[in-house]
């Protein structure tokens, strides 16, 4: 049977729209507690250093409010749900650009009840009239609204269950430093080590109901960018190409001829990647080339480039950034032949 290539990034770390499918196969994958949590030892001690004091005190205090920032990808939403379930408490989800209003904020809090956890995703983009509401909110649990307008407006101010806000932001430099401050528990998430990925690459294939020999693992484990959401990706399309093969295990050969059809090579770059690469070679050579520049030779947004592309490959050591821009390497022009 004919496999077409597929044009979907499955490397790329940003969300994406997926079938109501994908999304319940997705949360299926998620660990709800820290045991099951692979990766992260550090963020997952110091957590459950902090939720058991609160357990341990049990006087109606909450857990201080958690920032987590780091690369997409590695984890910060499913660790906002071990933290619900380790509490046992109630999980509110939305986002930054979700919440548009002032009125928006204000209905989820006034919704939520003692002990909830309120999860808000690109933290760093809430509007500054919503974020200003916010600060009451954590600081103090009460909630100050206008009612009315022109002469006859006045200020009352209402009392808020105690509730813990979990942020997440990639780009925590964006953050308004007064809502960074009210935040008593910050941590940073780091890329994982090639063992952790192994584990999560085993786990997800077995979640799959897909046996898959070591050297599969350890393969797929190599080429997914050292990140949780690239691996569980890259396991459910080989676990696609074994069915279509009739595969009952994945092994090394399967797992090679799926990543070739991907197109993802040893060091888990894909075509938009290695594209980003060839154009800034040959059309710069080994001299800097600003974001913007990138940004217009490639297609995409700079912003696209300086969250989704560049972090991995300034850690491989593809490219430079210098004062005067983007520099790709001698690594960089090895690889794709043109050193």
């Amino acid at each position: 049977m004919a496999i077409e290539r597929s044009t979907e990034r499955v490397v790329d770390i940003k969300n994406h729209e997926e079938s109501a499918e994908e999304q319940v196969l997705e949360k299926s994958l998620r660990p709800t507690s820290f045991v099951e949590y692979i990766g992260q030892e550090r963020l997952k001690t110091n957590l459950k250093l902090a939720i058991d004091a609160v357990k341990k005190r049990d006087d109606g205090t909450t857990l201080d409010h958690v920032l987590l920032y780091g690369p997409p990808g590695l984890g910060k939403t499913t660790m906002a749900n071990v933290i619900a379930h380790e509490l046992g408490a109630n999980l509110k989800v939305t986002s930054g650009p979700a919440i548009e209003r002032a009125g928006d904020l204000a209905s989820m809090l006034t919704n939520l009840q003692d002990g909830d956890v309120l999860f808000i995703d690109e933290i760093h983009r809430l509007r500054r009239v919503v974020e200003e509401i916010l600060y009451s909110a954590m600081e103090d649990y009460k909630l100050d609204i206008v009612i009315g307008k022109g002469p006859a407006a006045r200020s009352v101010r209402l009392d808020l269950p105690h509730f813990t806000v979990i942020g997440a932001t990639t780009r925590t430099g964006a953050l308004a430093g007064p809502l960074r401050d009210r935040f008593g528990i910050i941590h940073r998430l780091e890329y994982y080590q090639l063992p952790e990925v192994q584990q999560i690459v085993a786990r997800t294939a077995a979640l799959l109901g897909k046996e898959i020999t070591p050297e599969a693992t350890e393969l797929l484990a190599t080429r997914c960018r050292l990140t949780p959401r690239i691996a569980n990706r890259l396991v459910k399309r080989v676990r696609d190409f074994a069915d279509v093969k009739g595969a009952t295990e994945i092994d090394e050969e399967l797992a090679r001829g799926a990543l070739e059809l991907m197109e993802i090579d040893e060091f888990g770059l894909d075509p938009a990647d290695r594209n980003m690469l060839r154009l800034m070679i040959e059309n710069y050579g080994d001299r800097p080339v600003g974001l913007t520049t990138i940004a217009a030779l490639t297609g995409d947004e700079p912003t696209t480039i300086e969250e989704y592309y560049e972090p991995y490959l300034l850690q491989l050591g593809m490219i430079e950034r210098t004062p005067k821009g983007r520099v790709a390497t001698v690594k960089a022009r090895e690889h794709l032949g043109k050193g």
